[in-house]
Formats: C-alpha cells, sequence, structure tokens
C-alpha cells in the first residue's frame, strides 16, 4: 500500500539579524509532529515561489529594521508587490497568516509586516489565521508562543477549506511550485481576531500539546513533572533529579531570592513544558594546517574598507557620568566611499579576546585553536532545509570562527537553552536550564537572561557542568553583526574624512554578570584608541608618535535621514548627548552653502540639545556656539523636553504651518518616546485635538518624510 503523502504548506520568511529566520526554522521543524509537512524559503529567493499560483497555506514571518524599514532580504519583495501594475485580484488564490516582529521602543512598530499585510491583502489575498505582532520591548514569547500554539490547527482548517472541491496539495518540490495551478475554489470569509499585548491570552494560559507517555515524574516532589523530553539523556536526568532537587530544598533554605542558577517554589516544583529539542544539523571537523586549503580572511571582510584612524579625542571630562569619544577616519584612499550629512556607516568589530579564550577553554579547544574548521550538513539531520551558515568561511581556523563570524554576546534564546540542557553534567543545573527554557519560567528567562542581556560566555561561567560542542555554537549563535554609527561630518568642511561620535557603553553588574562590561564595538574600540587618544585639558603632541589604527567600515547610505533639499525649509532638530552626530554635518553643510549662497533665504534652524552637566557632557560646545554666532543655528536649546514645551507654540506653527523637518536622533528606549509624548501634547493644543487626532497627524508628518528618527535601542 502506498504511503498517504502528507499536507504541505509554505513558510517565507525576512530576516535582518536572523531572529526571524530562526523562528520560521522552529515551525518548519515541528510541522512533522503535526503531520504536515513545511517547506521553508527566504523571501529574498524569490525564484523558488510564486504566491499568485500558490496551491497550500503560506506562512509569512518578518521583521523590521531601522526606522520601520523592510531588512534587506525584504527590500526586493516589498517593492516587487507595491508595483503599481499589478491587478487587484493578483493574489486573489493566496492564503496566507503573518507574524511581525518588532519592538514598541521604536516609533513604527512592525512596520514591515504591516506593510505586507496590507499590501497582501490589496492585492485579493486571504488571511486564514489572526496577524501577530510580537514585540521584542517586552518579550517576543508573549504573543509568539500563543501565536505559533495555535497556528496549527489553523494550518490544517485552511487546507481542509482550500481542498474542499478538489485534493489537499501534497509535498512538491519549490521547482513544481512554479508550475501552473488551477486556482482553488475561495474559502469562507474567516473572522480575525489580532493578538497583541493587550489580550487575555499568554504563553502560560495555553497547554502545549505534549505526548503523555513522555510525561516524566521526579521522585521526592511527587508535583514535579518535566514534559517534552526527548533525549535519552534527559531520561537520564529526570531519574537522578531527586538528588538535585533534594539540594535545591537545601539552597533554598539559606537562598530568599531565586538566581540566575537557582529557583524558588512555585517554580522548582512544578510540572514543566519544555520545547522540543532542536534537531543537530551540523558536522563539524578539525583539520591540522598542513590538511587544509589555506584561508583567505580578506574575503570576509571583502565589503568593508580598512581605513586609519587619524584622531581620537575624549570629548567629556573625567567627571561625566558616560565617557563619550570623538574619532576621525581617513577615507581619502577609497574614492568611492561617499556620504551624506544623516548617513551612517557600520564598523566590523571582533568579540572581546578574553571571552574567546573563555569560550575555547570551557570546550576543550585551547589547544586545537589554530586547527581549521570544516563544516558540513549531518546526513542523518532531521532538519528541513539544512545548510552550512554562509557567515563561517571555508577553512577559518576555531579561533577566527569564535572571534570574528559568531556572535557570543547575543542573548542565547530559548531553542539554545534547550539544546545546553543536554551538555550540562549537572543534574540540578540540567533542571535548571530546563526552567529557563519552559514556559512556567518564562518570567525567570526575561529577569535573569533577556533584561539582563546575559550573553554565552556568562550563561557557561555560571553552568559550569555545561560543556557543549562546537557544532552546537555554529548552530544557534547569530552572526557577529557589524555596528552601526551616524556620521557627524560633512565633507564639506572636512573632505576625505569621516567623523563619528559615541559614547562607550557600560553594562552593570547583575546576576550572572559579577563585574560589569563594556559594549562590545563601543569598548573595543576605546581600547584599540587608547594610546592616541587625546584627552581634555591636554594636546596631540602629548601622545607622541604611536602607530595609528586601523579599522573595517563600510558605507550605508540613508534613504530619508537628509537635511532638506529645500533651503528655506525650516530645519528642527533634537539630538541629547551622541545623537548630535548627525546633526553636526547638517549644520557644517548649512553654513558653507549659506556662505556660498548669499541670495537665497535659509529657514530657520532650531536645535534641541541635551547634556547633564554643562562642564562635563556639553559636547562641540564651541563649534554649536560658532553655528550661532555665524548664523546657521538660529535657535540652540539645551534640555530637549523643558525647551520644546517652553517654545512649544513657534515649533508646532513651524511644523505643522511652514512645512518644516522634524528630526530626533538617540535613545529608543527613553528619549525617543518622551519627545514623541512632547509632541503629542504640542500638537494637541496647537490644533485643539484629541489623542487620537494628535497621533494621526504626526503619522501623517511621518508618512510625508517631515517626522524622521535616526534612533538605536
Amino acid at each position: 500500500m502506498p504511503c498517504e503523502k502528507q499536507p504541505r504548506f509554505l513558510i517565507l520568511y525576512g530576516s535582518q539579524k536572523g531572529q526571524a529566520q530562526s523562528i520560521a526554522e522552529g515551525i518548519a521543524d515541528e510541522a512533522a509532529e503535526h503531520g504536515l509537512v513545511a517547506e521553508i524559503s527566504c523571501l529574498s529567493r524569490h525564484e523558488e515561489y510564486r504566491l499568485e499560483r500558490e496551491s497550500a497555506p503560506v506562512v509569512f514571518i518578518v521583521s523590521t529594521t531601522g526606522d520601520g524599514e523592510p531588512p534587506d532580504t525584504t527590500l526586493k519583495f516589498v517593492k516587487t508587490i507595491r508595483a503599481k501594475t499589478l491587478p487587484s485580484d493578483f493574489l486573489k488564490n493566496l492564503h496566507y497568516t503573518l507574524l511581525a516582529l518588532g519592538d514598541t521602543n521604536y516609533a513604527n512598530f512592525c512596520n514591515c509586516g504591516k506593510t505586507i499585510d496590507k499590501r497582501l491583502q490589496e492585492l485579493g489575498a486571504n488571511h486564514f489565521y489572526a496577524t501577530g505582532h510580537a514585540d521584542d520591548g517586552t518579550g517576543l514569547e508573549v504573543v509568539l508562543d500563543p501565536w505559533i500554539e495555535g497556528v496549527w490547527d489553523a494550518i490544517k482548517a485552511a487546507l481542509s477549506k482550500m481542498s474542499s472541491s478538489s485534493h489537499p496539495p501534497l509535498k512538491e518540490t519549490l521547482s513544481d511550485m512554479t508550475k501552473e495551478n488551477p486556482a482553488p475554489t475561495s474559502p469562507p470569509h474567516v473572522e480575525l481576531n489580532r493578538l497583541s499585548l493587550a489580550d487575555n491570552k499568554t504563553p502560560d494560559s495555553i497547554k502545549a500539546p505534549f505526548d503523555s507517555d513522555s510525561k516524566l515524574t521526579l521522585g521526592g516532589l511527587p508535583s514535579t513533572e518535566v514534559t517534552g523530553l526527548s533525549s535519552e539523556s534527559d531520561v537520564a536526568a529526570a531519574k537522578s533529579a531527586q538528588e538535585a532537587q533534594t539540594d535545591q530544598v537545601r539552597e533554598e533554605c539559606v537562598v530568599a531570592e531565586p538566581s540566575l542558577t537557582y529557583s524558588l517554589p512555585p517554580l522548582s516544583q512544578s510540572s514543566l513544558n519544555v520545547p522540543a529539542l532542536p534537531p543537530p544539523y551540523l558536522e563539524v571537523t578539525l583539520l591540522l594546517e598542513d590538511k587544509a586549503e589555506k584561508f583567505n580572511s580578506s574575503l570576509h571582510t571583502e565589503t568593508f574598507y580598512e581605513v586609519p584612524v587619524t584622531n581620537a579625542v575624549q570629548m567629556t571630562r573625567g567627571d561625566s557620568v558616560k565617557k563619550a569619544l570623538l574619532l576621525e577616519l581617513d577615507i581619502s584612499a577609497h574614492p568611492t566611499m561617499t556620504y551624506m550629512p544623516g548617513d551612517s556607516f557600520d564598523v566590523l568589530c571582533p568579540n572581546r579576546a578574553s571571552e574567546v579564550d573563555a569560550v575555547l577553554l570551557r570546550l576543550g579547544l585551547q589547544d586545537q585553536k589554530h586547527q581549521r574548521v570544516q563544516l558540513a550538513v549531518r546526513r542523518d539531520t532531521q532538519k528541513r532545509g539544512a545548510q552550512t551558515p554562509p557567515h563561517v568561511p571555508d577553512n577559518c581556523t576555531v579561533q577566527y570562527l569564535l572571534t570574528w563570524c559568531l556572535e557570543i554576546r547575543s542573548v542565547p534564546k530559548k531553542a539554545f537553552l534547550r539544546a545546553l540542557v543536554d551538555c550540562a553534567g549537572d543534574s540540578g543545573q540540567k533542571r535548571r536550564l530546563q526552567e529557563l527554557c519552559s514556559k512556567q519560567g518564562s518570567a525567570d528567562y526575561n529577569r535573569f537572561i533577556r533584561d539582563s542581556s546575559l550573553c554565552l560566555p556568562e550563561l557557561l561561567t555560571e553552568f559550569s557542568s555545561c560543556t557543549p560542542p562546537l557544532s552546537l555554537l555554529i548552530e544557534h549563535l547569530p552572526k557577529l553583526q557589524p555596528r552601526p554609527y551616524s556620521a557627524a561630518s560633512s565633507t564639506l568642511r572636512h573632505p576625505g574624512r569621516l567623523r563619528f561620535i559615541f559614547t562607550v557603553v557600560e553594562l552593570p553588574a547583575c546576576p550572572g554578570r559579577p563585574e560589569g562590561r563594556r559594549g562590545l564595538c563601543s569598548g573595543w574600540l576605546a581600547d584599540l584608541v587608547a594610546p592616541v587618544l587625546v584627552c581634555p585639558g591636554t594636546d596631540e603632541s602629548s601622545c607622541g608618535q604611536a602607530q595609528l589604527p586601523q579599522i573595517h567600515v563600510r558605507m550605508r547610505p540613508s534613504g530619508t535621514f537628509h537635511a532638506p533639499t529645500d533651503p528655506t525649509a525650516p530645519l528642527i532638530m533634537v539630538g541629547p548627548g551622541t545623537g548630535l552626530a548627525p546633526f553636526l554635518g547638517f549644520l557644517q553643510q548649512r553654513e558653507i552653502e549659506r556662505r556660498d549662497s548669499p541670495e537665497v533665504a535659509f529657514g530657520e534652524t532650531w536645535l534641541f540639545f541635551g547634556c547633564r552637566h554643562k562642564d562635563g557632557d556639553y559636547l562641540f560646545r564651541e563649534e554649536l556656539e560658532g553655528f550661532v554666532s555665524s548664523g546657521t543655528l538660529t535657535h540652540l536649546k539645551l534640555y530637549v523636553q523643558h525647551n520644546l514645551r517652553l517654545h512649544s507654540q513657534r515649533v508646532s506653527r513651524l511644523l505643522l504651518r511652514h512645512d518644516a523637518r522634524l528630526y530626533v536622533c538617540g535613545d529608543a528606549r527613553n528619549m525617543a518616546k518622551d519627545v514623541n509624548d512632547t509632541l503629542m501634547e504640542m500638537v494637541r493644543a496647537e490644533l485643539q485635538l484629541d489623542q487620537l487626532g494628535a497621533m494621526k497627524t504626526l503619522a501623517a508628518l511621518r508618512e510625508e518624510k517631515r517626522y524622521l528618527q535616526d534612533i538605536w535601542g
């Protein structure tokens, strides 16, 4: 009797840093448990799917980057579906659902997902399940977990409705998807209830469908169960858990608060729903130097330019809360490396050497760190569409891999914690890792890992019995991303030079991090320029003849965050601290344009700049006061919110009645929100609107590109 083919559905993802891809792959891996076959593809691989001919349900997982922009992998898809030549029924046969990832700390929350969703509807596509908007600002799992929980029944229902007059779509190759398929009959209307943070459903309120046979009772604590265990080591851990639980109870007698490594009742005595073990898919072979092909590290940086740091100045004084540095790069040797004020650029930085050494030591690879890494997909893997990660170059050394390729500072996801369970030798630590990756342990995961930005080296320090293989790190750690910085200069003032300013980020000590640590790139840059750094009260000659450090950079031209092309348009800039950076370029350029075009009536320029102490962190004070003296800067105001309210009427009228442009640059989590709230108050007062009316007015300004943000988390 022939085997019955399983019904299929398609997953399409658009990801910038790997988050959406990871979620999409997790759904694909889980499909078989629900009797389904998932085809998965990145939206950038447009040759692998044809939505207008797709005969199976489609699940979109898309993130948002920058100021509400699509990920790089999604740009072409968004452009394609936005084509005005497409008829309104172009996607009438498409049945889809969409999960949008975003962060409410940024203004255009889930904008890419919302844009795609809206356009698909305009082209006649049909929802078969509620759109989810997951918020990284509060924890993606709040929406993500229940959304995934419910999507399986929705897919099956959609398949049933779509096959009501024909056979259900069966598994086929991606190439088959491009063949002409008969259009299915339209399914009945599906009423949608959108998932949001306001919904009553939370991950803990939805019971995961685990096999009752996999439920293991831990001896000594009859109420304690762990469900969803799938490996022999899980079973062994459960059988030996009585000793660990006893130790835990003893510990609880002296520990009044839970910590990263210890929990308290009720969690320590609760049944746990842990995720399924992610299927391993990589095989790692280490080769000696004479047996490996030569590795060319320049290929890994081929899109970057290596440029010297010609000047490094500390802008803040010693008593300042934060340390801000100005660096100047010489880009004159690269004529194609051009930029405009408002553009940003990427800096390629390595992982910290001490943290790489700590990982090498834990993995037992310190003596093999110079051996070459050769990757292959395991023949026995259960992971669908498994492939070797493109960000790991062929034949790179173990040390190079951990230094330049993997983001070892990334916050471990729950799937990674689940995989680490099997790598812990201590049964108590196994149990705690299970708790942290479980639904019941979500609060502890957020408190001790996510909110603290805990990373792999810190986690391994606390879980001393955990020794993962190198393959597990490559499978679960994302690509080491370059860090973006805003240009703080204009080539009209500084030809052949690129300036930028940054604060050296300090992460405080916390449970799991006994000592504070500096931001990865800002700390590396500070160490790199230390020998040539000019501090307040010193001159450049005191730095001696130290060799100029080199860094790798590439430009990231901004699509919108540029000064208005109309010089008569008023310009309002809000940039506390190092958020001042792009506006220095704006003002340098405008000063030269005013000098070269004295007949032009330039519009007003306002700068709202925030600093805590005028004598400590008033950045570029002399240059800003010089802009005021020359007439380039009409109004310079310190203390952002206070002065926005103080000059509310004038600023509101410039913005609402005189076609002004408003630019905000700086911290997303606090400043940008506060500024937006203040603007809301100003608009309400000026136009006599209610809250909703003011929100719509600001949204319209964003749509017209007259309210722009360059913000970071």
